[in-house]
């Protein structure tokens, strides 16, 4: 089995070539699975997305073995995606995406690819915040992501864990099913409910994590900023993942409001026969059901085009999976 490790890259001079170093160091450890899987090759591969610096000369002086460079600076989703293409490209069987500033230990790599060569994964997902505590991460940044993970888990009925770390493995099903519709911000979010909503199955494996204290956030530098464009990625990929809980639930919930209230409006007419004095009765509740019946139309436009969706992601992945077929290779 190959496997390629690929670290995004902007900017990152300073710290790239012992990244680069301690990865082939680790090459060095048999990466296999007691229940039978064996990596055999192994690659590493940098995206350059944009950088100004001398990360490119670095990484090819360190002799990285797949180089992928282009201008100007399209974000980290936008590299992640040129990752995967290139991965299916020279036929890796797993992809591992970690930083390059090594606040990840590459020689955590076989715990990531544990369940995968196992058969028991597709994609699995560093977590910093199980049995081994991330030291010193921002406190902001852990409430917020378990916040969303929460969120995020009751709507998709899946136990998720950290949804933001980029140290993560994926065999080669994952790579061809996944479809970002984000490529102008992260796709760490995204690609987990898109994992679930095809039903990949996903595990989160704890890993000991350091925040330098010079670490440079490359998404998170404005809180405010993340927190607006995390929400919308995440909303678009529930409601596309889950059209009739995210519109249906809503709509059950004013259509019960409505009938409520016109309960609540006919019990007190049938006393003394007056409408006037509960008139506010009948708007709220008028409100409340059409709303209610709306987004339930909605929730099933929805879930239709959830289906035509499927439909074109299932050939789509047919027309992948030929196209990056490893007999060619």
């Amino acid at each position: 089995m190959k496997l390629i490790v690929n670290i995004p890259v902007y900017n990152e001079e300073t710290g790239l070539g012992e990244t680069i170093r301690v990865i082939r160091k680790s090459f060095k450890e048999d990466f296999y699975s007691k229940m039978g899987g064996v990596i055999t090759e192994k690659l590493i591969q940098i995206v350059d997305d944009g950088s100004t610096d001398r990360s490119v000369e670095i990484a090819k002086q360190e002799g990285v073995d797949i180089i992928i460079s282009y201008k100007p600076n399209r974000r980290l989703a936008y590299s992640f995606k040129q990752a995967v293409e290139s991965s299916l490209r020279n036929g890796a069987d797993i992809m591992v995406n970690i930083d390059a500033d090594l606040q990840f230990d590459p020689y955590d790599i076989p715990k990531l690819l544990e369940p995968i060569l196992a058969g028991r994964s597709d994609m699995v997902i560093a977590n910093r915040f199980g049995k081994t505590k991330a030291k010193n991460i921002p406190f902001i940044q852990e409430t917020l992501n378990k916040l969303a993970a929460n969120v995020i888990g009751f709507f998709l009925n899946y136990k998720t864990n950290d949804l933001t770390c980029g140290f993560r493995a994926h065999n080669r099903e994952t790579l061809l099913r996944l479809n970002l519709t984000n490529v102008n911000f992260t796709y760490t979010q995204e690609t987990i409910i898109d994992a679930i909503g095809k039903n990949l199955k996903l595990e989160w494996i704890p890993v000991p994590v350091t925040y330098f204290d010079n670490r440079e956030a490359k998404i998170t530098k404005s809180i405010f900023k993340f927190v607006n464009n995390s929400t919308k990625i995440i909303l678009k990929a529930i409601r596309d993942v889950r059209p009739l809980k995210f519109f249906g639930w809503p709509g059950m919930f004013l259509l019960a409001i409505g009938l409520i209230g016109f309960g609540d409006f006919f019990f007190h007419y049938l006393q003394d026969l007056k409408v006037t004095p509960y008139l506010n009765y009948i708007v709220f509740s008028s409100i409340s059901l059409l709303l209610g019946i709306q987004l339930i139309i909605f929730a099933l436009l929805a879930d239709m085009v959830k289906s035509s969706r499927q439909l074109t992601e299932e050939l789509l992945y047919q027309w992948k999976k030929d196209k990056y077929e490893k007999k060619n290779l």
